[in-house]
């Protein structure tokens, strides 16, 4: 009989996910900061510059990212999770540096390019699931993905004014510094791992990529944070310049615009998020929040000029925007095979990374050729691919993805069981893969009781 499960997060738990959100926020604070300054500094600081040179050095670090997390992430299972974080956080810091040196745009784009090949999302994600039980995963996840979040904001704020008080390469000065707490955070923060083993629910098997690209449900989500992230990097191409022309601020202004409207835009997403996961309208608050990005593009197009002007339109577009980066990967869990949640999330955090690659570069493109309208019409023209993609998704059930450990199970005794198992009140999808003697679970979690669930399949393995 198992023993009762614990009610609250162990000291190590709650160190290795604080941690390791410290890690990622380390990451994201010098990926972003740049956002809102770049523009002006390249136009400023190097001589016959294009617009597509400034749209590759914002979204290059996302093709990088893109090619190497999965790789990254097989590594770590081989050569351990904090050698290759370290690796990672050593290759970032030296494109920090690159950038903080450059004399051309040719050098800041392998800058920004080096950056991006400190590739170790999916390795800190495989190094919460080794140290977080299946119970507190998703709560531990969760403040990773907080602070994300938060960081992503914080950007935008600290990236002008630092810009203004250090300079545009300060910044990258301090991006490089922050890599070295970021590795400080991996040697003396992060608890060892006394059992690394490969995590299903975490990292990506390669077998798996036949069946999730064939997923329909699931490549509409790809499809979506494609869209979502080559919009916004896309948007930044221009946005420090409209906010600069149209709207009369410079650069050190910047933040008196970004700060109060993502303060304002979390606190507006909060009641449709409510809406969406406490009362099952998920599909029509996410298809809403897609019309409203798209339908931002078009009054970006018509409408850059004016402070209390780019002010709404950037509210309004920021409150979509968070709605969307919060609701997506919820959306990849509810609609995962039971099995291949890591592998699916691999394939979407590299959706979401060549978006931000190729929005840049497209940003670039038709902002050098046709102005402001040229990269909102782009936006606009992909936003609404996405919503007809979207608007033919399957509702999606309120599930999660859980596993328990069953114990050797024979081969003749996996189809019996999992029949059995989905008899039981709150379970929607069963595989059991006896070589890992483990079962995962699609469930409903407010109707589910994991340890009556235990005792269960405990009784189920001893009728077979």
């Amino acid at each position: 009989m198992s023993l009762p499960s614990p009610v609250t997060m162990s000291s190590t738990e709650k160190r290795a996910a604080f941690s390791v959100a410290g890690i990622f926020s380390t990451r994201m604070l010098g990926l972003f900061m740049i956002f809102p300054v770049f523009a002006l500094f390249a136009e400023a600081e190097f001589a016959n510059i294009t617009g597509t040179q400034i749209g590759i050095a914002i979204g290059i670090y996302g093709l990088t990212q893109a090619l190497l997390q999965i790789p990254y992430g097989m590594l770590s299972d081989k050569f351990g999770r904090k050698p290759l974080i370290i690796a990672g956080m050593v290759v970032f810091m030296l494109g920090s540096v690159v950038c903080a040196l450059a004399d051309s745009i040719e050098m800041m784009i392998i800058g920004r390019a080096l950056q991006g090949m400190g590739a170790v999302a999916a390795v800190l994600m495989a190094t919460v699931a080794d140290l977080v039980t299946e119970q507190f995963r998703l709560r531990a996840m969760s403040i990773v993905g907080m602070t994300i979040g938060l960081s992503f904001t914080l950007s935008l704020i600290a990236g002008p004014l630092l810009a203004a008080w250090i300079g545009v390469r300060g910044i990258f000065w301090a991006t490089a510094l922050l890599a070295v707490i970021g590795m400080l955070l991996v040697m003396f923060a992060v608890p060892k791992i006394e059992k690394q083993v490969f995590q299903r629910e975490a990292e990506t098997d390669p077998s798996q990529f036949g069946a999730i690209l064939k997923n329909a449900q699931l490549l509409r989500l790809d499809l979506g944070v494609f869209v979502l992230h080559a919009t916004l990097t896309a948007m930044f191409v221009v946005l420090p310049l409209a906010l600069r022309d149209g709207a009369g601020l410079d650069s050190l202004s910047h933040w008196e615009i970004y700060l109060p409207v993502m303060l304002l835009s979390f606190a507006l997403m909060v009641p449709f998020i409510i809406q969406a996961e406490s009362r099952g309208r998920m599909k029509s608050v996410f298809v809403g929040a897609i019309a409203t990005v798209t339908l931002m593009q078009l009054a970006f197009m018509n409408f850059h000029e004016g402070f209390w002007t780019l002010f709404v339109l950037l509210l309004i577009f920021f409150t979509a925007f968070n709605l969307l980066e919060a609701s997506l990967p919820s959306l990849v869990v509810k609609l995962a095979p039971a099995d291949k949640k890591g592998t699916a999330s691999g394939v979407y955090s590299t959706s979401q990374f060549m978006g931000a690659a190729l929005g840049g570069f497209f940003g670039g493109y038709f902002y050098h050729h046709y102005g402001y309208n040229g990269v909102f019409m782009f936006t606009t023209v992909i936003g609404l691919v996405w919503l007809a993609a979207a608007a033919t998704m399957q509702k999606p059930l309120p599930l999660s993805i859980a596993s328990v450990p069953v114990g050797p199970v024979a081969g003749h005794e996996v189809e019996s069981l999992q029949q059995q198992l989905l008899a039981y009140d709150g379970i929607y999808e069963v595989v059991i893969l006896p070589e890992e003697q483990r079962a995962y679970f699609k469930v409903d979690r407010k109707v589910l009781n994991e340890e009556a669930l235990i005792r269960y399949i405990e009784q189920s393995k001893a009728a077979v």
